[in-house]
């Protein structure tokens, strides 16, 4: 299985480990009594569902956001609701681990058509016309 169909699956949920705090975000007076602030923690090397060489590539494209023991931390405090927050941090999570695993499309190279070098010359030549007619004697 590649891992486009495990983030499709969704089958990384069961290697979660989630933190709740008390949330900055909104919730008025209830913020100060209520843990609505989740923090969704995953460890990369301990993964058992990705294979070695996507814990590499993983730790390679988001190695920023790892901390020393190979965690990623993905906060969510948006909402006044711990679930919506858990919702959120999951959601995020899915979404950073598509970005990482995107391979990016390699451009091929390519030479302008001869219309359309024709087309810019003629552009060019009309615009240089159009100065030197501004140029008038004074």
């Amino acid at each position: 299985m590649n891992i486009n169909e495990k983030i499709r699956k969704q089958l990384f949920d069961r290697e979660f480990q989630f933190q709740a705090s008390r949330s900055s975000g909104p919730g008025g007076q209830n913020v100060n009594k209520v843990n609505s602030k989740v923090t969704l923690i995953f460890n990369v090397p301990n993964s058992m569902i990705l294979e070695e060489d996507e814990k590499s590539r993983l730790m390679e494209k988001i190695g920023n956001k790892l901390d020393s023991e190979g965690n990623i931390q993905i906060l969510a405090q948006e909402k006044r609701s711990q679930i919506q927050n858990k919702e959120i941090a999951i959601r995020k999570f899915y979404d950073l681990l598509s970005k990482a695993f995107h391979k990016k499309k390699i451009r091929k190279v390519t030479k302008p058509s001869k219309g359309a070098i024709e087309q810019r010359l003629k552009e060019k030549k009309a615009l240089s016309e159009k100065k030197k007619g501004r140029r008038g004697e004074w």
